[in-house]
């Protein structure tokens, strides 16, 4: 469905170019310069652009990694720069990717030309400065979110500060003051990020597909379609559940708020779930928990009294993963990973793992706090270093998950095993503090809780859990409509 009109884009642009090289060449040049679509030429040039790819990968996650960890106008410009030509190779690559569809080839080269022509996030298009200026988007958006700060309080507040005091404040007031505030911070933004779709979606046209979420949906080893049915039919055997999760947490809400704060019918209020996105509902336990059910123990208190600290979190993640045979992270790791919020500069404190060389130089990124929510995240981060390490004699291609979903499953896989068996292992929880086997369906509640982000996966053009959640009336927010609608 895909193949024939990415071909027919493909050889517009092959001809142009070929167009352009006959000004300047003898037709005997120019033959030589455009091989033959042949098995071997498509081997070839998928190893071409594999030792292409692996130069340009390592040089642009070393100039992401300064600029994430140090934001300013030179490491701004840097990035943008680094984007702009990184963008600019992958949709030559992706473009010619697609001379060679069609041809008899081993299914290791196939699914390596195949992952060339999906190989962008958001494609630019092939016009001139097309990719300059998605790179000065992106770049430009990434710092307004990651620099933004709030007046609350008295004082000037990060989004990962922010963070932290929506799951802990339950005063409504002062929970919504934090939701709009912030979200005024991210207004601007608007436009921007309409413009980069607007970019993307022509980027992805150039390749052959109709926009840029039918170009994602086709990175699945199925047709975009499918894989969108697919979602509808997983989401399908969850939405029960998650519509019950979601009236039960609302008239909860309205028992403990009143009506005038959260009603008994309709959405619920973005700000009262205790997370800026509303993805993550575990803050309302002492709310929501199921009758009868006593409180059991707090991770945050514990890892608080027992003296912990961003490095020695770390380490008991690390402990985690070679506990199960796995090698001890390298030195560098802890040389230089980010783990705490430098004072001097500002970050991008959203965490993440990265392999910069695509072979052991291992690192996370994270403005770590001690509480629960980070001790679970950073177990997740460590997740990906993990894998990357794991699969780090592949081709380079093939140095990434099975698929965009993999990595992150992965990582929630391994955070869902902070139980309290595992507390008690590491030294945090005495055994005598194990909740007792009546105590499952509060933990069961506090994971669904805390999972409540899945219902995102689904596409944003019909009705989603999400699009349940309101966000706070007040003049500054009313106008930008449900969560989810962005």
């Amino acid at each position: 469905m895909i193949a024939k009109p990415l071909l027919k884009a493909a050889a517009s642009w092959i001809a142009i170019a070929a167009f352009a090289a006959a000004c300047a060449t003898t037709p005997t040049q120019q033959a030589a310069t455009t091989p033959a679509a042949t098995p071997e030429a498509a081997q070839a040039f998928v190893d071409n652009s594999e030792r292409e790819l692996m130069a340009r990968s390592e040089y642009e996650g070393r100039i992401a990694w300064v600029y994430s960890t140090n934001i300013n106008y030179d490491t701004e410009w840097l990035l943008q720069r680094a984007d702009a030509e990184g963008t600019e190779t992958r949709v030559r690559i992706a473009s010619e990717a697609a001379r060679y569809q069609g041809l008899n080839l081993s299914p290791e080269t196939q699914r390596k030309l195949n992952m060339l022509r999906l190989g962008l996030t958001l494609p630019a298009p092939q016009r001139e400065g097309a990719a300059d200026e998605l790179s000065q988007i992106t770049t430009r958006l990434a710092s307004t979110y990651s620099t933004g700060r709030i007046d609350y309080q008295g004082r000037q507040v990060t989004l990962d500060d922010l963070e932290t005091l929506m799951g802990a404040e339950r005063n409504p007031a002062r929970l919504q003051e934090m939701w709009t505030e912030w979200h005024d911070v991210a207004a601007p933004m608007h436009d921007d990020y309409a413009r980069m779709v607007e970019i993307a979606n022509e980027g992805a046209r150039d390749l052959g597909y109709e926009n840029v979420a039918q170009m994602w949906l086709s990175k699945y080893d199925m047709p975009a379609d499918d894989m969108e049915q697919e979602v509808e039919r997983l989401w399908g055997q969850m939405e029960p559940f998650y519509e019950q999760l979601h009236c039960f947490v609302r008239n909860r809400l309205s028992a403990n708020y009143g009506e005038a704060v959260q009603p008994r019918t309709g959405p619920i209020r973005a700000d009262l779930l205790g997370n800026m996105w509303a993805q993550d509902w575990s803050a309302l336990m002492p709310i929501v928990r199921p009758r009868g059910s006593a409180a059991t123990y707090d991770t945050t208190q514990l890892l608080t009294r027992a003296g912990y600290t961003p490095v020695t979190m770390t380490e008991a993640a690390e402990r985690f993963y070679t506990s199960l045979g796995m090698a001890e992270l390298p030195d560098t790791f802890w040389q230089r990973s980010l783990l705490t919020r430098p004072r001097d500069r500002d970050v991008v404190c959203h965490a993440s793992a990265w392999d910069i060389d695509n072979v052991e130089d291992l690192r996370v990124k994270q403005c770590i706090q001690i509480n629960a929510e980070h001790f679970q995240t950073i177990h997740h981060e460590l997740g990906h270093n993990f894998y990357q390490r794991a699969y780090n004699q592949q081709p380079f291609l093939f140095r990434d998950g099975a698929h965009d979903g993999f990595h992150e499953a992965i990582g929630d896989f391994i955070a869902l095993n902070i139980t309290p068996d595992y507390l008690v292992d590491i030294g945090l929880l005495r055994q005598n503090q194990v909740p007792s086997a009546a105590a499952d369906t509060r933990s069961l509640a506090r994971t669904s809780a805390r999972q409540d982000f899945v219902p995102a996966v689904r596409a944003g053009d019909g009705p989603m859990a999400l699009a349940s959640v309101r966000r706070p009336h007040h003049a500054g927010a009313i106008q930008h409509g449900l969560v989810g609608d962005a």
